[in-house]
């Protein structure tokens, strides 16, 4: 069983005294034109329980949304290193060079061409590449990974294909997890709660960040219950983990629990092996800014025909940023794997021939498959199959306030599960839903996560069978009627222009700072 409580409403009164009232499965607004408040959240918050079947996604990006992108000035330049950037030399064995000699401090990149054929390999924390914008400042990289680091490998069903066509990048920052053991978890804690008890307490300090882990046993507990009890077949799913980060906020030795600043995102079980970790990478502080990617103009063969003319790879870092940059004829542009990684003003645009069968000009757009990630501003100005792509070890990630020709919000299964989605414009809206993923790996998309606020032109329908029915789909065009169930299936059909908030994770990142503290701009 899930355990979250009962809304105790009326949701037909609920929504009629909020404004709307339903004629025939559609929502219309009411004379005043006033805002329309979710059950799920209220007007300001008041509905929302921690224990309940929202999650707070307010602690998504860099450093939790607590403190805006820093602002840093460089300290060297990639020319100092033997850069050219006129679009004819290799620049590539400069731009090793500055990365390994300039370790840790902010990189000038000025405005020219720069041709770059290896991969950049960023492995010090606090480096930061930051060029003079993306219409002066372009990396060019005509050679795709697979040319550059041969890595072919097959797909699910036994196709080859190369393993960058869902990685890499020719910018990749590699960090490890610190996986010393604070203590282990010595009692079982339902989604909600903000304490554990452990085993020892003497490595524990109030204001220090640790992470949860946990992995599934051989019954597969874990995943059913990420599933909340309907994950369909997932007999070749293996390895389902979770990754969690929170901050101590006091330390009862009598009891032996550690309290945290934040709600539990699922229970917690002895059984799913809980270890508290310290809440560190080898790599953080990592920026990529005010830069272009360009990759060849050709045509898009489709499907698993990707080399891997791939923009930027973060692996297991932390507390890291992708900030003003523009990414165009790619394969893919983004593959993100870590914590509290922030990318604002991402733009997409590409001059490939598209795919017949499928409209695209490439494989994943950016795929969020880390935990506590925020994708902020941004525009797709081609198509990709994916879009944007939540898979294994998605969680509690942020997607807001950016656009699309024809956004598709890719799940590719693996138990991804508690994201967000929310004021966005999907463009067409040919198919929101539309995901990939092998067979027998559970549905596409696990419980918790939730679509708020989504404008498409087409209307859209609740994705019966795609994923749990514990999943929200609040805000958004319709023309099927609503279905409010407290302990399955929520489908919210309230005009997007009416839904208040508009931003739900703006909403929740203001209610938990204060609206004094909260003030810059996620």
């Amino acid at each position: 069983m899930n355990r979250f409580h009962r809304i105790p409403i009326c949701w037909f009164c609920f929504l009629t005294a909020a404004g709307c009232t339903l004629l025939g499965g559609m929502t219309s607004p009411a004379a005043d034109g006033g805002p329309v408040p979710s059950p799920l959240w209220g007007k300001d918050g008041e509905r929302w329980d921690p224990a309940g079947r929202l999650t707070d996604y307010s602690y998504a990006g860099y450093r939790r949304g607590e403190q805006p992108l820093p602002q840093l000035a460089p300290a060297v330049n990639v020319k100092d290193f033997g850069a050219v950037g006129d679009g004819a030399a290799d620049d590539t064995a400069a731009f090793q060079r500055a990365v390994q000699e300039a370790a840790g401090k902010v990189i000038f990149i000025p405005p020219g061409r720069y041709v770059v054929t290896d991969i950049i390999e960023l492995r010090a924390s606090n480096t930061v590449l930051r060029g003079a914008g993306p219409q002066q400042t372009v990396i060019d990289a005509p050679k795709p990974l697979e040319k550059i680091r041969s890595n072919m490998g097959a797909t699910t069903s036994g196709q080859p294909t190369s393993n960058y066509s869902w990685s890499g990048g020719i910018f990749w920052a590699r960090g490890r997890w610190d996986e010393g053991t604070l203590a282990t978890v010595a009692a079982p804690a339902g989604r909600g709660e903000t304490a554990l008890t452990v085993d020892r307490l003497e490595r524990f300090e109030v204001g220090a960040e640790v992470c949860l882990t946990m992995r599934d046993d051989d019954s597969g507990s874990l995943t059913q219950h990420l599933y909340a009890g309907d994950p369909s077949d997932f007999s070749n799913l293996r390895r389902v983990g979770t990754r969690w980060i929170a901050r101590v906020t006091a330390v009862d030795r009598a009891a032996r629990r550690v309290r945290f600043d934040r709600p539990l995102r699922t229970d917690v079980r002895p059984s799913w092996q809980p270890v508290l970790q310290p809440a560190q990478s080898t790599v953080e502080e990592i920026g990529i800014e005010h830069l272009a990617f360009e990759f060849p103009v050709t045509v898009y063969r489709g499907h698993f025909t990707e080399l891997g003319h791939n923009a930027i790879a973060y692996s297991d870092v932390r507390n890291c940023w992708v900030r003003d940059v523009e990414i165009r004829h790619a394969d893919s542009g983004l593959f993100l794997g870590g914590a509290n990684i922030t990318v604002t003003g991402l733009v997409y645009a590409s001059d490939r021939g598209r795919d017949r069968g499928r409209n695209a000009t490439g494989h994943h757009g950016i795929t969020l498959g880390g935990t506590d990630l925020l994708l902020s501003g941004f525009e797709f100005r081609t198509k990709f199959i994916h879009d944007i792509t939540m898979t294994r070890g998605s969680a509690g990630n942020v997607v807001r306030n950016g656009r699309g020709e024809d956004l598709t919000f890719d799940h590719h299964k693996y138990a991804n599960h508690a994201n967000l989605f929310t004021d966005l414009d999907a463009g067409v809206g040919t198919n929101i839903f539309m995901s990939g993923g092998g067979a027998k790996l559970g549905r596409h998309c696990g419980a918790w996560t939730t679509w708020w606020n989504i404008r498409t032109q087409r209307p859209v329908r609740f994705p019966a069978g795609w994923a749990t029915d514990l999943i929200h789909v609040v805000g958004v065009r319709s023309d099927a009627p609503p279905v409010l169930d407290a302990e399955g299936r929520w489908f919210e059909p309230t005009a997007p222009q009416r839904l208040h908030p508009r931003d739900l994770y703006q909403a929740q990142l203001i209610r938990r700072l204060g609206a004094a503290k909260g003030g810059h701009e996620p």
